[in-house]
């Protein structure tokens, strides 16, 4: 049985999931419930998540007072402190012609982290860093083709750059290529395929995949239907979410 701590940690991945349509279908209403019911709980994650909902009014109205009350209530732990210095050290890398912190630049500025948020300058970002090889970037901007984060939704682009990833040997964009075969987004839907891939990325301990993996086998998409292997993947998923939680806490 999970601890309190593991259990909170499920409740922000299972509301992450809800939001983003990560093995089940996109339902961010549930997933700004899931955030709140965490942030309540005083997961910091979670509080993070739900001032970002409020503040673009995803999965709820728009209230940027609350917004700005979540916030606060992190910064009074020295979680903005931190963000703006990590920033600024990415910043004066990425400066330097260091590409990785090109590819975290980019991410600071997607999700405002010690930094206005700023999804344009993120891909931009992003496809500076993917063009001199970085392969978390090459990830990074399929996503903002997948979802037209600062540019246009282009996923036949996506899918492409999740493939040259993948091949790669990027763990993540085997995760991803399995999604879109999945759903069929920038390719012909083919839940062998999404299954195969789900699978191999499992094997290395992705979590996204090892979800995913349970979802498949429990409702049969790409495979038989197979509860056993159904709950072992989604134990197995519990159990690193509670290896992450109790690693965050020390």
């Amino acid at each position: 049985m999970a601890t309190e701590k593991g259990h909170i940690n499920s409740i922000h991945n299972l509301g992450y999931c809800n939001q983003y349509g990560i093995g089940t279908e996109k339902n961010e209403i549930k997933g700004f419930e899931l955030y709140e019911k965490a942030a309540n709980k005083g997961h910091i994650d979670s509080i993070y998540n739900l001032g970002y909902c409020y503040q673009h009014g995803v999965g709820t109205e728009k209230n940027k007072i609350k917004a700005f009350e979540l916030y606060s209530k992190l910064a009074e732990t020295g979680i903005e402190q931190n963000e703006i210095k990590a920033f600024g050290l990415y910043k004066e890398a990425a400066e330097k012609g260091q590409i990785g912190s090109i590819n975290k630049l980019g991410y600071c500025y997607q999700y405002g982290i010690g930094i206005e948020q700023n999804e344009v300058k993120a891909f931009e970002l992003y496809k500076e860093a993917a063009e001199k090889g970085q392969i978390g970037s090459i990830c990074n901007l399929g996503y903002c083709y997948q979802h037209g984060k600062g540019t246009e939704k282009d996923e036949s682009k996506a899918f492409g750059l999740y493939k040259e990833a993948y091949k790669k040997g990027h763990i993540k964009s085997m995760h991803q290529l399995g999604y879109c075969y999945q759903y069929g987004i920038g390719t012909e839907q083919n839940e062998i395929k999404a299954f195969e891939l789900y699978k191999k990325a499992a094997e290395k301990g992705q979590i996204g995949s090892i979800f995913n993996l349970g979802y498949c086998y429990l409702h049969g998409i790409g495979t038989e239907k197979n509860e056993i292997k159904a709950f072992k993947a989604l134990e197995s998923y519990e159990k690193r979410i509670h290896q992450l939680s109790r690693n965050q806490k020390k």
